[in-house]
């Protein structure tokens, strides 16, 4: 008999349970410092907390950029660093299924104080609450891939950008569209970034229904009503399969007690992927916060360190 994990993704009361506080006003900028101390902070073997290294900080400007894709506007906004560089590598965040583009806001603030352009968007249809074009009847994972396709194209013509160093962020089913997304495109994608990511997407699928005639016009998937086309491309798709053609480093996190999106599909990703780190995150469940958040967002300032300039 299989086992049914729910999809995390879905989960739009786990959304709005982990979403982050609010947004940055438009070209709201920093204080000005020359100097601050990074995120994480290292334990010594005796228990005492050493002072991490200096890194320098920016002010960044925050403004809305659109991008188009088969004439839907996708509503995003851009974190710029003032005077960290003229073209500068940049980050995309792909947000979970029925979520925003406010759940990325915490990584887009500590990366854009770093120096690096984050870019944070809504899905078309991938939540009620999105600001894009399009309604949740009509997507799936891959309308959300050609939504971050469409971004990808639009970014790498903004004067700022670095296009070779193009990252790609994802967190749960966000996570899922970057994975498959950086294999189709890999030659636009420096490198490759998920935050437990919902590898799980098809087999939950799968699960649910036996062929694509089971699958009715509409269903209501925890919190939200999505349609047909939302599970009929994945009766028959390998995740796995369609992700492991991008052969660049991946940073993989998960937590070890996320019972929503089991750490075993992120374990079998890793050893998918020709070239991949999975990072476990000690207590952490779905959603990262407090110690898991800063941890995770000093993991991945250190892998962009590592793969840019």
């Amino acid at each position: 008999m299989k086992r049914l994990f729910s999809i995390v993704p879905l989960m739009a009361a786990m959304v709005l349970l982990t979403a982050c506080g609010s947004p940055i006003s438009k070209n709201e900028e920093l204080p000005a410092s020359s100097e601050e101390t990074s995120i994480s902070i290292q334990e010594t073997q005796g228990g005492e907390k050493e002072e991490p290294e200096s890194q320098p900080m920016y002010k960044y400007e925050v403004s809305e950029l659109p991008a188009v894709r088969d004439g839907k506007q996708i509503y995003g906004l851009v974190y710029v660093p003032q005077a960290a560089g003229e073209k500068m590598p940049t980050v995309i965040y792909s947000h979970p299924y029925g979520a925003t583009l406010e759940f990325g806001e915490d990584y887009a603030e500590a990366l854009a104080e770093r120096g690096y352009v984050v870019y944070c968007f809504d899905f078309c249809g991938g939540s009620y609450s999105s600001k894009s074009d399009g309604s949740n009847l009509e997507m799936s994972l891959f309308t959300e891939q050609s939504d971050l396709e469409a971004v990808i194209s639009m970014l790498k013509e903004q004067p700022y950008v670095d296009g070779n160093e193009l990252f790609l962020l994802g967190a749960s089913q966000g996570g899922a569209v970057s994975a498959i997304t950086a294999a189709a495109d890999k030659d636009s994608v420096r490198g490759l970034i998920l935050l437990y990511p919902a590898f799980v997407i098809n087999d939950n699928a799968k699960y649910m229904f036996q062929s694509v005639d089971d699958i009715p016009e509409t269903y209501q998937q925890l919190g939200m009503e999505v349609g047909k086309v939302y599970f009929e491309g994945l009766i028959d798709y390998d995740i796995y399969q369609e992700s492991a053609g991008y052969d660049k480093d991946v940073l993989i996190m998960h937590g070890d007690a996320d019972s929503l999106v089991p750490i075993s599909f992120s374990e079998k990703a890793a050893e998918t992927y020709p070239s991949a780190r999975l990072e476990v995150i000690p207590g952490a469940g779905h959603g990262f916060h407090g110690d898991a958040l800063r941890q995770s967002i000093a993991l991945i300032l250190d892998y962009l360190e590592e793969h840019t300039g």
